[in-house]
């Protein structure tokens, strides 16, 4: 969880067009307020009189420029991927309140905690045999899909890679369907059932797991854990390039100011992955 909009006036837009939503989509909000990335969304528990306890988020953006794949992302991934555990999708409502678009999203609400307050593992999870086994199972469905929706695209590699990881880009690049987001705030500790499904779409093939691992490496037992359960999406020609991947969309991400603290983790993880891709170009 994330804190507030800096701005309080966008903290109090978000907060009264939240309010509405709840009101259009018959919800009693009953939660504290849960911020998303920079304040960007807002989710709130509530209850439904049809579907129980249920989960309220909004998002927001100007009028012209609606993201249409981070909002469209829930939607097919819910009927795209019907045996991968996620929360239920009731309804989709969309309001324009001036020149600012409202996304509002109403979900099951899920009692399981999430694996870590915020994206990256900051102490050490004991989680069982059969939790691997289903994140396992729920990523090779995940990858088994059909979408055109562009998670990574091919010209951020090719800018990401020189500026943050001093290399060029590879020049063949094996991509399929990615959750887009896992991290450890996106997982459960019972199932997983996976959350946050706005960044579904095309990606380097292995990307979801190297970018789990990353997520990780504040942690190395958990870390270590990740490479044995996941080493078949890690260790191949394609899962060194979704671990380089990884560590540049990271690495580009604590340029901004978000997590400076990884970024000699992320160094050491990206230079691991760079010599095993030379040795294997060697061989």
């Amino acid at each position: 969880m994330y804190a507030p909009p800096s701005n309080p006036v966008d903290e109090r837009r978000m907060t009264a067009a939240h309010h509405r939503a709840a009101a259009t989509l018959g919800v009693t909000v009953i939660g504290p307020a849960c911020w998303g990335w920079n304040g960007r969304t807002l989710g709130r528990r509530g209850r439904h009189r049809e579907h129980g306890d249920c989960w309220l988020r909004l998002d927001s953006a100007p009028v012209g420029r609606r993201p249409d794949v981070l909002w469209e992302g829930a939607s097919e991934a819910w009927a795209a991927l019907p045996e991968v555990p996620q929360p239920r999708l009731y309804a989709v409502h969309e309001t324009r309140e001036d020149q600012t678009l409202y996304h509002a999203e109403l979900a099951a609400y899920l009692s399981s905690r999430v694996c870590s307050p915020g994206p990256i593992l900051r102490t050490p999870l004991d989680l069982p045999d059969r939790w691997w086994a289903s994140l396992r199972a729920s990523l090779a469905s995940v990858s088994a899909a059909r979408t055109d929706r562009p998670t990574v695209r091919r010209e951020w590699l090719d800018h990401a890679f020189p500026r943050f990881l001093g290399m060029p880009a590879p020049r063949h690049v094996e991509y399929t369907t990615a959750h887009g987001d896992l991290h450890w705030s996106n997982l459960t500790r019972q199932g997983p059932v996976l959350l946050d499904w706005e960044a579904y779409g095309i990606a380097p093939r292995g990307y979801d797991a190297a970018l789990l691992l990353a997520y990780s490496l504040l942690v190395p037992r958990t870390a270590a854990r990740v490479r044995v359960e996941l080493g078949h999406l890690l260790d191949t020609s394609a899962g060194r390039v979704a671990r380089l991947t990884a560590a540049a969309e990271l690495l580009e991400n604590a340029a901004r100011g978000d997590h400076p603290e990884l970024v000699p983790e992320l160094r050491r993880f990206a230079a691991d992955a760079g010599a095993s891709t030379r040795r294997q170009a060697a061989s």
